[in-house]
């Protein structure tokens, strides 16, 4: 008993684990704001670009019945000045037309020529009157056109205007509710980072007497013979009375945590870089560490835990927490991860 006194008195507080957890806990803060801030952006390019093809439609057609209303414009323009012609030469017939007739009242001239003549402008007159109302037919046809054309200008220049207020009023609404959306995420962030500290507290207390376990970042760390046997996937005894641990907190943890966060534990297993024979019952290192990760949450959903807060992943020997070529830095990563995050 003394001895064990004396070992656990030459123990130092490691301030470095929390250090890291903070550390990291903000940071995966600011990277899933900045996430946010990309994912608010791209749906504002993309509100933006819908307004901007509405906008460019509307510009389009008033500028093809602008074109329009200058050509019809053009036709009234010739229109009119057909009918001052005819109009002109309408007159210069009635003239002449009256000086013959003065002639053959007054007996001078040839009556015959006279009369001839006269029934010829008589026909052009006709004729003359004949154009020129159509041609007053067409430059009332050509109005009512351009009213027509006016009318819709109007109308699109309307609907163009409207257009561009709601563009603004929505890039407003956007631009709030980003806003809103990334102080209503920040505080889910918080609240899970409170939660996950609060879980990490009780474990440091139930677990702070065992060397094998550690905290590294934001992640609980349980040597691999802590809880298997050598080459096995199977809890031993001694294992699932340290997991049964885990499991009491994250339950009490789970309750208080509310609905609307979704969170999971995920459950990563490790090993170290030397290889399988290839003759067991697990070909490498890859179907050991998931083997591990899955054993350890098929315990978990036994206690009570449900199995859609839960997540099994491996990563054989791939990510490792020691580099070095020793026993001790293998034994350091054969280990499973513990890790309270989202979903």
């Amino acid at each position: 008993m003394a001895l064990a006194r004396n070992r656990r008195g030459d123990r130092q507080i490691d301030y470095w684990p929390g250090f890291v957890d903070a550390l990291s806990t903000l940071l995966l803060a600011i990277i899933f704001l900045l996430s946010v801030f990309v994912l608010a952006q791209f749906l504002l390019s993309q509100e933006i670009s819908g307004k901007d093809a509405v906008l460019n439609r509307l510009n389009q057609q008033i500028n093809q019945l602008t074109e329009l209303l200058a050509l019809e414009r053009g036709s009234r323009q010739d229109l009119e000045d057909n009918l001052a012609n005819l109009q002109a030469s309408l007159s210069e017939t009635e003239a002449e037309r009256s000086r013959l007739e003065e002639l053959m009242a007054s007996g001078a001239g040839d009556n015959e020529q006279a009369e001839a003549r006269i029934g010829e402008l008589s026909q052009q007159l006709d004729e003359q009157q004949q154009l020129s109302q159509r041609a007053q037919s067409q430059v009332e046809l050509l109005n009512q056109q351009i009213s027509a054309l006016r009318r819709q200008i109007a109308v699109l220049e309307d609907a163009l205007d409207a257009s561009e207020t709601r563009d603004r009023e929505s890039q407003t609404k956007i631009a709030d509710l980003g806003k809103r959306l990334n102080v209503a995420l920040a505080q889910r962030v918080q609240e899970l980072n409170r939660y996950r500290s609060d879980f990490f507290g009780r474990l440091r207390e139930i677990l702070s007497d065992r060397q094998d376990i550690r905290i590294v970042g934001d992640r609980f760390v349980f040597q691999s013979e802590v809880l298997f046997g050598q080459g096995l996937a199977e809890l031993n005894e001694g294992g699932k009375e340290e997991m049964l641990k885990v499991a009491e907190a994250l339950i009490q943890i789970g309750n208080e945590i509310p609905d609307d966060i979704a969170w999971v534990l995920r459950v990563d297993g490790h090993t170290d870089d030397v290889p399988l024979s290839g003759t067991g019952r697990y070909v490498d290192n890859w179907e050991l560490s998931q083997a591990r990760a899955l054993s350890v949450v098929k315990f978990f959903i036994e206690q009570g835990i449900p199995a859609d807060k839960l997540v099994a992943a491996g990563f054989g020997e791939f990510q490792p927490l020691e580099e070095a070529d020793t026993d001790e830095a293998r034994a350091k990563n054969r280990r499973i991860e513990l890790k309270l995050t989202e979903r």
